[in-house]
């Protein structure tokens, strides 16, 4: 089904529905650790993380294949602190990073394993000697999907421009490594429309095999937030991991 909220719309509606939390914080500590760095925010969206990174006093560069989340993202106050580009890892711009980040857990969405392959070497070649990267993924083991359901995942959100949305999400059993998730929304309590889309679930060993095949030194692999170890935390799969020298 075609969307029928404008591209606008969505980009709000994700900002609503996405506001600043633990793995923000988080984040922007890893990036701090190392003052005025140059950083490559891959998958930035509508620039939460990549404007609190400049505002932070980084030099910054945002990518992003979603032409409404970047047009979004650049009208936010700071926006003028950084470089925005449409596209994916193949935009790299010919410049070399200090540290690479991909937040909100947009790894999943890379679901083709030759494009995630890619990404990462994309990433290695952009990155500096000794360089860091960040990113978050689902542990499938914690089986975030089952907890996607109508009644769990239902929300009322009103947008800057006064429009009621509600949503809520529904998802197949992963199968293949690939969880389908299809995202209703009802707009006004009238149009309803759905978006289908796949998320990839990697294993902490798929993560440290395929981080190694792309020439990285895994760090640190976490389970939350705080630091707690895979298998505890928050079901998650926090990789730092480094270009080594």
């Amino acid at each position: 089904m075609s969307p029928q909220m404008t591209g606008a719309q969505l980009a709000a509606l994700y900002d609503a529905a996405n506001q600043w939390a633990a793995d923000d914080d988080f984040f922007l500590a890893f990036v701090n650790e190392q003052p005025a760095s140059r950083v490559l925010d891959l998958g930035c969206g509508t620039g939460r993380m990549t404007l609190a990174v400049a505002a932070a006093g980084h030099r910054v560069v945002g990518i992003d294949p979603d032409a409404n989340s970047l047009m979004a993202a650049r009208r936010k106050p700071g926006a003028e602190d950084v470089t925005w580009i449409d596209g994916t890892s193949a935009q790299i711009p010919e410049q070399t990073f200090d540290v690479a980040i991909m937040t909100a857990h947009v790894a999943q969405a890379i679901t083709d394993d030759g494009d995630w392959s890619r990404t990462l070497a994309d990433v290695h070649r952009a990155l500096a000697v000794g360089g860091r990267l960040a990113f978050d993924t689902r542990d499938p083991s914690a089986r975030a999907w089952e907890n996607w359901t109508p009644t769990a995942t239902r929300r009322l959100q009103t947008l800057p421009d006064g429009t009621a949305v509600e949503t809520w999400m529904e998802c197949a059993p992963m199968t293949g490594g690939l969880v389908t998730l299809t995202e209703h929304r009802v707009v006004d309590a009238g149009i309803h429309e759905a978006q289908t889309s796949a998320l990839a679930f990697r294993t902490e060993e798929q993560l440290r095999d395929e981080l190694r095949l792309a020439g990285f030194t895994v760090d640190h692999m976490y389970g939350g937030w705080a630091g707690e170890d895979v298998g505890s935390g928050q079901g998650e799969l926090i990789v730092l991991a480094r270009k080594p020298r």
